[in-house]
């Protein structure tokens, strides 16, 4: 628009030129781009009212200039992102075994927080959909697209982590009831346009924005564990291992929202990666076109990303990141928990038990809806109804879980 615009204004200054009215054209040029109620004065005043929201939303416009700083690395993003034509070829296979299931969403707000945050106005400026960055962290993803992209990486830190680490960690637990005198570092959970946190303890309140249609358990789980220190976990450093990020599906401004960490930011306690885990996106997130942007290596787990439980292995790894599980190493009377559950370090008697089993000692199935099914020769229907039609819908999940033996 701007190349027919100057066009025009060559043309008519031709014209005027032979017609002498180059004086009142110039006058009349002034009054539309540059005086009051100009087209001048318009464009700076939507900048301005963009500038505001912003800072009334995240209480300032750093936000802004972090996401301008990164999306000028878009290109060398895209470019780490490209696939071999080896490994493309593989993931075309991989896609073409899946069994496509048609999304039907359920509420008006967005049924995900990348929708959510979408429809909210508010993803354009935050990391990967949901995160509020400081400044140093907007700084070591920075580093961390130069470097995977020079191909000269810096060696192995601590975990899960920057260079504030472990002032990142929540040393004496998190304020999260009401009280005036608390101490002076807490999250503030608030209703504000969007679900977003910042990631672990920045100094000071932090905001931990629960907006319209981030009502969900799930949504309050996630976004609080950013602000224990959780990342996503399709950004972990080998992530490749176990999935595939389609970047021909990828919207051209979130290229650099998928890019993965590097070892000297993120350290996983040899954990392997969770499909399940809560702080993995589905995988239509950051999609242009509905298709899939994050594939699963092995397509079966293709459904479980996005998942809205809280995953065992999160649990395990946020005890793990917190050094809780060193209490219980000392107990002689710790739980000796089986089928890879550990202690409880609420109660060391008791157990931590993966998915689908419980019992003192995770060797027996939870109690609860459910129950154990015999095998047999033959196929045989199994109908249950979970959940009441005729309640409103339920802040959680009920979980069933049938053993078939």
């Amino acid at each position: 628009m701007r190349v027919v615009l100057l066009t025009l204004l060559t043309l008519l200054l031709a014209i005027c030129v032979s017609g002498g009215f180059l004086s009142n054209l110039g006058d009349k040029v002034k009054k539309t781009f540059g005086g009051k109620g100009g087209i001048g004065e318009k464009l700076k005043n939507i900048t301005m009212t963009k500038i505001e929201k912003v800072k009334k939303i995240f209480g300032s416009a750093t936000v802004m200039k972090i996401k301008e700083k990164l999306s000028k690395l878009k290109d060398k993003a895209k470019k780490l992102l490209e696939l071999p034509p080896r490994m493309f070829a593989a993931l075309k296979e991989r896609l073409a075994k899946l069994r496509r299931i048609k999304q039907v969403q359920v509420h008006e707000e967005g049924d995900t927080i990348e929708q959510v945050n979408h429809k909210s106005e508010v993803d354009g400026f935050l990391y990967q959909s949901d995160i509020v960055l400081t400044e140093g962290q907007a700084a070591e993803r920075e580093a961390e697209i130069n470097e995977q992209a020079s191909g000269k990486l810096r060696s192995r830190r601590q975990a899960f982590k920057d260079r504030r680490y472990p002032a990142t960690l929540w040393e004496n637990g998190v304020n999260y009831y009401f009280d005036f005198n608390a101490t002076k570092d807490k999250i503030r959970i608030f209703h504000e346009n969007g679900c977003w946190s910042h990631v672990g303890r920045i100094g000071g309140k932090q905001d931990l924005s629960l907006g319209k249609g981030c009502h969900a358990v799930s949504t309050a789980t996630h976004e609080l564990g950013h602000a224990l220190g959780f990342y996503h976990t399709m950004a972990r450093h080998d992530r490749d291992d176990y999935v595939t990020i389609n970047v021909q599906n990828i919207r051209v401004d979130l290229y650099d929202q998928f890019t993965k960490q590097t070892t000297a930011t993120n350290e996983n306690y040899n954990i392997t990666y969770d499909y399940g885990s809560i702080m993995n996106y589905d995988g239509r997130a950051g999609s242009y076109n509905g298709e899939y942007v994050i594939v699963p290596n092995d397509v079966i787990y293709q459904e479980t990303l996005g998942s809205p439980f809280l995953a065992f292995y999160d649990i395990l790894m946020m005890n793990t990141h917190y050094k809780c599980l060193d209490k219980c190493k000392k107990d002689p009377k710790a739980a000796k928990c089986k089928m890879g559950g550990y202690p409880n370090p609420r109660d060391c008697t008791k157990c931590i038990c993966p998915s689908g089993y419980g019992g003192p000692l995770c060797d027996q199935r939870p109690s609860g809806c459910g129950q154990v099914l015999q095998a047999s020769k033959e196929y045989q229907n199994l109908n249950s109804t979970i959940g009441n039609p005729k309640k409103q819908e339920q802040e959680d999940f009920e979980i069933c879980n049938y053993w078939i033996e």
